[in-house]
């Protein structure tokens, strides 16, 4: 989306302001951040985008993970993330309302923007999730593989067991059934890992 200014105007911030949840003062501070990793072009291509999550999860594989969230993150679809979709798709992940968010994380698992997911969709994402954990975290009895751990949230999601997961499906199991979230989340909050150079984490203010 377009060469990012290496500085915010009056009406970026004031459209940000509208279209976030963040302050003029995070605003800025995420904005310089990402000039400083993004450098001259302002823009975050793939690549790099992958490179941050590897430095985060050096154990594992982030590639494949980094390019399922470059993509929800990447609005129009052109390979780069300027600045206003990197913030507009943060400020969802880390302070947007549950629906909000859950609505982001559909878009993470329906790969081809089909409007539903399917169970080798969700399979995909899962296995990319453990890859790029790799041993930090124990897993063991239903999650112990991507496969039991996708396969479990399926069942638990899919009411009509049509083999497709729709929006509302995906939306009222995760409302009704905290376990859904707490299977659908990993330590992989965009927060935290997509861009060291700002703001340690938006929670962090």
């Amino acid at each position: 989306m377009g060469k990012t200014s290496s500085k915010l105007s009056a009406e970026d911030i004031t459209e940000l302001l509208e279209k976030t949840h963040f302050s003029e003062r995070e605003l800025i501070e995420w904005h310089k951040g990402f000039m400083q990793d993004c450098g001259e072009s302002g823009e975050l291509r793939l690549d790099e985008f992958k490179r941050i999550y590897a430095s985060f999860f050096p154990a594992g594989d982030a590639s494949s993970f980094a390019e399922h969230v470059f993509r929800t993150f990447d609005h129009d679809g052109d390979g780069i993330i300027g600045f206003k979709e990197f913030i507009i798709g943060l400020s969802v992940t880390s302070r947007g309302q549950l629906e909000d968010k859950l609505k982001w994380a559909f878009k993470l698992y329906d790969l081809n923007d089909s409007g539903d997911i399917t169970r080798e969709e969700l399979l995909e994402v899962v296995q990319s999730i453990y890859s790029m954990v790799g041993r930090q975290i124990n897993l063991s009895g239903d999650d112990s593989t991507p496969q039991r751990r996708a396969e479990r949230i399926f069942e638990q999601m899919d009411a009509n067991q049509d083999g497709r997961l729709s929006l509302g499906e995906f939306i009222e199991a995760a409302r009704n059934d905290q376990s859904i979230v707490r299977l659908l989340q990993t330590d992989t909050g965009v927060a935290q890992h997509v861009m060291p150079g700002g703001p340690t984490s938006a929670s962090s203010h």
